[in-house]
C-alpha cells in the first residue's frame, strides 16, 4: 500500500527549502541552489518542461575540413585555413537542435558546406546548403522527416536549398533565305537543346529570329536564344543565305547555304558558330556542267545535297510539344535540267525553283527554320524566304507559372505545359 506525505515546505539541514509549495506551483531548492540527479538515475518528463538549457556548447574548435556534430550541440566552427563541411546527425529525433558559429568571422572566405545524412533540410535532400556570410550564426532545429531541419535563425533565415524548375528548350533560329537567279537553297536556322533548372521568380528573356529573304543577295536568317538568371544562355545562329547563280557566295550559319550553279560555288559551312553537339550542316555546292543544279542548304541532321542533287538537308525531330515535329530542314536548290522542282528538306525547307517549265523558289514553312528555295534561272529569280525560328520550353504543369510575355502558345501535353514562342517575349518561373 502506498503512502502519500503531505506538506508545504520540506527543507535541507541548512535550512534552505527543497521543496516548497505555494499557489499550486512546487518550487524544488532555493535560488543558488545544485539540484543533482545522480548517476544511473533518468528524469523522466511525461508533461511539458520548459527553461531547460538544451544546448552543449563544446570547448573544442572545430578548425578541420570535415566534422561530424551531435545533437543538441553548440559548435564553434573556424574556416580561416580552409573550408569546413559538416556533417548533420544521423537519425534525429524530433526538437533536436544543433548551433553553429563563425568563430573567426571567416565564412565569407571559406565557406561551410551541411552534408545532410540522410534527412532533408527545409523540405529538401539537395543541392547541399551552404553559409558563407560572414559573422553568421545558424540555429537549427530537427521537425521531422517531412521538412527534415529547419533554421531558425541563420540572419535572414535564408533559403539554403533553392529549388530550380527542370525545363526542356528547344531553339531554333531563322532560315536563310534562297539564293539568286540559278540560288542554292538557304540554309536552315540553328538547332539547339538544353534541359536546365530555372529559378522561380526569375525572368527568362526568349528571342525569335526570322527567316531572310529571298532577294539579290539572299539574306540570312537571324538568331534565336534564351537567357536569364541561373541558366546558359542558349543561342541558335541563323542559317546562311544560298548563293546566287552568279556572283554572291553562300553564306555559313547555323546550316550553310547551299551554291549557285553558274560558277560552280561550294556551299556555306553549317555550325558556325561551333557547338557541342552541332546546330546544323553544310550547304551543297552547284553544279554547273549538265546537270546543272544548284547546292542544296544544309539541314539539322544533314549535309545539303545529301538525298540529291540539289535536294535540302533534312531537319530533326523533336517531340517536345507531345508530337513528332521536323524542324528546321534545309531548301532545295534550283535546277535546269527537267522541270522537276528539287525539294527542301525535312523540317520547312522551301522546294528550290526550276526552268522548263518554270517554277518559282518556294519559301520556307514558318517557324519551322527551314531554309528558302533557291531561285529560278527563269524569271521570278528571286529565292524562296527563309522560315522564322521557334523557342518552346516544357515544364510540369505544377510547376508552370502562368507569366509570359509575348503571347506564346500555351498547351498541356500529359502532366507537362508546352510554352511555344513564335515571336520574342519572356517567361517568369
Amino acid at each position: 500500500m502506498s503512502s502519500i506525505i503531505k506538506v508545504d515546505t520540506v527543507q535541507d539541514q541548512d535550512g534552505n527549502n527543497i521543496i516548497n509549495e505555494n499557489s499550486n506551483t512546487i518550487t524544488i531548492g532555493a535560488s543558488g541552489d545544485t539540484i543533482s540527479i545522480p548517476a544511473g538515475a533518468t528524469l523522466a518528463n511525461s508533461g511539458t518542461a520548459t527553461g531547460f538549457a538544451s544546448i552543449d556548447w563544446q570547448s573544442t574548435i572545430v578548425t578541420g575540413s570535415t566534422h561530424t556534430a551531435s545533437a543538441n550541440q553548440g559548435i564553434w566552427i573556424d574556416t580561416t585555413s580552409n573550408a569546413c563541411t559538416l556533417t548533420l546527425p544521423g537519425s534525429p529525433s524530433v526538437g533536436d537542435q544543433l548551433v553553429f558559429s563563425d568563430f573567426k568571422r571567416t565564412w565569407g572566405s571559406n565557406a561551410v558546406t551541411l552534408t545532410l545524412n540522410g534527412s532533408k533540410y527545409q523540405g529538401f535532400t539537395s543541392p547541399a546548403p551552404v553559409y558563407d556570410t560572414e559573422g553568421e550564426t545558424v540555429h537549427i532545429v530537427y521537425s521531422g522527416s517531412t521538412q527534415g531541419w529547419i533554421p531558425i535563425n541563420d540572419g535572414a533565415v535564408a533559403n539554403e536549398t533553392p529549388q530550380t524548375v527542370s525545363t526542356t528548350m528547344l531553339i531554333v533560329a531563322g532560315g536563310g533565305g534562297g539564293g539568286y537567279d540559278d540560288g542554292g537553297g538557304g540554309g536552315a536556322g540553328g538547332y539547339r537543346t538544353s534541359t536546365q533548372g530555372l529559378t522561380p521568380g526569375a525572368v527568362y528573356t526568349v528571342t525569335v529570329g526570322g527567316g531572310g529573304a529571298g532577294n539579290n543577295p539572299g539574306v540570312s536568317g537571324s538568331i534565336s536564344s534564351i537567357s536569364g538568371s541561373g541558366i546558359t544562355t542558349i543561342t541558335s545562329a541563323g542559317g546562311g543565305r544560298g548563293g546566287s547563280g552568279s556572283s554572291n557566295n553562300a553564306e555559313d550559319g547555323g546550316s550553310g547555304g547551299g551554291g549557285g550553279n553558274t560558277g560552280s560555288h561550294p556551299g556555306g559551312s553549317g555550325n558556325q558558330p561551333n557547338t557541342s553537339p552541332s546546330q546544323g550542316n553544310d550547304g551543297g555546292p552547284g553544279q554547273h556542267s549538265s546537270p546543272r543544279n544548284s547546292g542544296g542548304g544544309g539541314g539539322a541532321s544533314e549535309n545539303g545535297n545529301t538525298d540529291g542533287a540539289a535536294h535540302g538537308g533534312d531537319g530533326t525531330s523533336n517531340s517536345i510539344t507531345g508530337s513528332a515535329v521536323f524542324y528546321a530542314g534545309g531548301g532545295g536548290g534550283a535546277t535546269r535540267v527537267d522541270g522537276n522542282a528539287r525539294p527542301g528538306g525535312d523540317g520547312g525547307g522551301g522546294a528550290g525553283g526550276c526552268d522548263s517549265p518554270n517554277v518559282t523558289a518556294a519559301a520556307a514553312t514558318a517557324n519551322t527554320g527551314g531554309g528558302g528555295g533557291g531561285g529560278s534561272g527563269n524569271s521570278p529569280h528571286n529565292g524562296g524566304a527563309g522560315g522564322s525560328g521557334v523557342v518552346i520550353l516544357s515544364l510540369l504543369t505544377s510547376e508552370y507559372s502562368g507569366t509570359t510575355s509575348g503571347s506564346p502558345t500555351v498547351t498541356t501535353s500529359g502532366s507537362n505545359t508546352i510554352i511555344k514562342f513564335t515571336g520574342s517575349g519572356s517567361y517568369t518561373a
